[in-house]
């Protein structure tokens, strides 16, 4: 029975692991095949040769380079301010503990449940009155806030287990509360800092609602908008170049998460066992 029960275990996983990963290869193995065979060939079939025209005309026919840096650059302004911003809050509310810091965590917390979709006409006119639309603005700020609950959770998850006499320690020595943080808990939590980013940099990479609500001026746009490029007169797609493009969407997400999968389990099971 017990060989049965992990035969039936691995064959599950096994399973998972092909409705997971089968997509994500569907869509490179089709970047590398002719328009004749996308339209007239089998959908499973293998690319009869490997061929990197498309990969050629998807930059050549769109602003991808300029996709690209609009993405990056709001990309990196918005992840270095939710690790500036949940760290220290973390740290305020767990670890400095005040009066009332409980309804503060909750206030927080409450950000989770609130639907992105029911914010954007009050975002939108809010944005329109302050000039932002079509800035980069438009697109850090919202995800700042929107992603700011959980990344507090995850910073509070990790200091809750670790304990106090180390910043006792630290502040008879003469430490001050600022180089208790920076010297001491910020590097403790660098599995979390790094499942904070990694995270968040899918969410963010992969953004769209955002982006299409907020931006019209084309060169502002991120990667996930400006996939529309590829879509020709009459609705006609140019599916080899659109996939091609896709492909190369694909790869710093999947590059930055197999970079950081170590320290992304770590992070998420900080806590998991009390020493």
């Amino acid at each position: 029975m017990r060989k049965i029960r992990k035969t039936f275990l691995y064959l599950l996983m096994i399973a998972i692991l092909t409705i997971q990963v089968y997509p994500i290869f569907w869509i490179f193995m089709t970047s590398l095949k002719t328009t004749e065979e996308v339209q007239k060939g089998s959908t499973f079939a293998l690319p009869a040769t490997f061929n990197i025209h498309n990969y050629i005309r998807a930059v050549e026919t769109s602003n991808l380079g300029l996709y690209f840096k609009n993405s990056i650059i709001v990309l990196l302004v918005t992840i270095t301010a939710l690790v500036l911003f949940s760290s220290t809050a973390a740290f305020a509310l767990e670890k400095m503990r005040f009066r009332m810091n409980q309804w503060v965590l909750s206030f927080f917390l409450l950000g989770i449940t609130i639907p992105i979709h029911v914010t954007l006409i009050p975002l939108f006119q809010i944005y329109r009155n302050s000039h932002l639309l079509n800035t980069y603005w438009a697109l850090i700020v919202p995800q700042i806030g929107f992603n700011l609950p959980l990344s507090i959770y995850l910073f509070i998850t990790f200091y809750k287990f670790v304990p106090d006499t180390i910043m006792e320690a630290a502040a008879i020595d003469g430490a001050s509360i600022w180089r208790i943080f920076i010297n001491i808990m910020l590097p403790m939590s660098k599995n979390c800092i790094i499942t904070v980013v990694t995270m968040n940099t899918i969410f963010i990479w992969n953004e769209f609602v955002f982006a299409n609500t907020f931006i019209s001026d084309s060169k502002l746009k991120t990667i996930p908008i400006g996939l529309f490029d590829y879509i020709g007169a009459k609705g006609m797609v140019d599916w080899g170049a659109t996939f091609s493009a896709i492909s190369i969407f694909l790869l710093p997400v999947l590059i930055v998460y197999f970079l950081l999968n170590k320290g992304i389990i770590a992070g998420m099971t900080a806590g998991a066992v009390k020493e």
